[in-house]
């Protein structure tokens, strides 16, 4: 790793969230300005010494552009060292049930929204000879049942952090996939409230087919173990800092398990994932 300077600064959106408030409080810690983007104000934040919030709602053009031209001005032509898309939302539920507006808010926040941060902030990372590091989610390579809403959207972001890489560099600026495994923050509750809410607004019989697979989905869910949050702060942290960065980091045994995963047959690698969400002989159960 690089060695700190005080002079270096960051973008991270998506600050008030578990990972982003735990990066925002390594990344300080290591002497650099974090400008923690952040949908409403968050004074516990801005108590943060090295830390200031800009309202920044990743889903709202004009937002973006705002808050970029607010950081420009603090930074006087020395552009930044990251930008580190962080913001994301997960949608769960099955496919048929998934309401136009849930996959329009999952790809608007997790696919959508960076790109428009990036484009919004590539001048100030050429400036700063600075990196580009897109949080994604080991279920962009191996998509889960209940969870294909957020897979979709990770893998997209994948592909684009692919295609960028490329891009940039002739510009020597890298672009970084940083994957966190189930780590310990309210998204998954947030989630979890989001699809109760979503299934009791739709048809109770489509529902009525789901219902056991819901329930044990659930189930596999509160019985996973989460990392703290400050283990991915850690890898981003890494990434952020390194000399050469790679151009994909894993954060938590979980989502290093996953590599391991993608590269089993398909048919292998859904027994494992129908095992893993307690869903065997569900079938008959859901009388399909």
């Amino acid at each position: 790793m690089e060695s700190p300077d005080h002079e270096r600064a960051v973008l991270v959106t998506g600050a008030a969230g578990g990972i982003g408030s735990a990066t925002c409080r390594a990344l300080a810690g290591r002497g650099l300005r974090v400008y923690a983007g952040v949908r409403r104000a968050r004074g516990d934040l801005d108590a943060i010494a090295g830390v200031q919030t800009v309202p920044l709602d990743v889903t709202d053009p004009d937002s973006v552009s705002d808050a970029a031209q607010a950081i420009a001005a603090d930074r006087c032509g020395t552009g930044l060292h990251a930008v580190i898309n962080n913001a994301g939302v997960i949608v769960t539920g099955p496919l048929e049930l998934l309401a136009p507006e849930q996959l329009h808010r999952q790809f608007a926040v997790n696919l959508y929204g960076p790109v428009l941060v990036t484009q919004a902030f590539l001048p100030m990372l050429r400036q700063g000879g600075g990196r580009l590091i897109n949080i994604s989610a080991p279920t962009a390579r191996v998509a889960v049942a209940h969870a294909g809403a957020v897979s979709a959207s990770k893998a997209a972001l994948e592909s684009l952090s692919a295609a960028a890489r490329v891009e940039l560099a002739p510009w020597g600026v890298p672009v970084v996939i940083v994957e966190p495994g189930a780590m310990d923050t309210p998204i998954f509750a947030t989630a979890a409230a989001a699809a109760a809410v979503a299934m009791a607004d739709n048809d109770p019989d489509r529902v009525a087919l789901y219902r056991p697979q819901l329930d044990a989905v659930a189930g596999a869910l509160a019985r996973q173990r989460n990392a703290p949050a400050e283990t991915a702060a850690r890898v981003i942290v890494r990434a952020t800092l390194a000399r050469r960065p790679r151009p994909h980091y894993s954060a938590g045994r979980d989502a290093q398990l996953v590599g391991v995963l993608a590269h089993l047959p398909a048919r292998t690698r859904d027994r494992l994932i129908v095992r893993m969400l307690g869903l065997q002989g569900l079938r008959t159960a859901a009388g399909a």
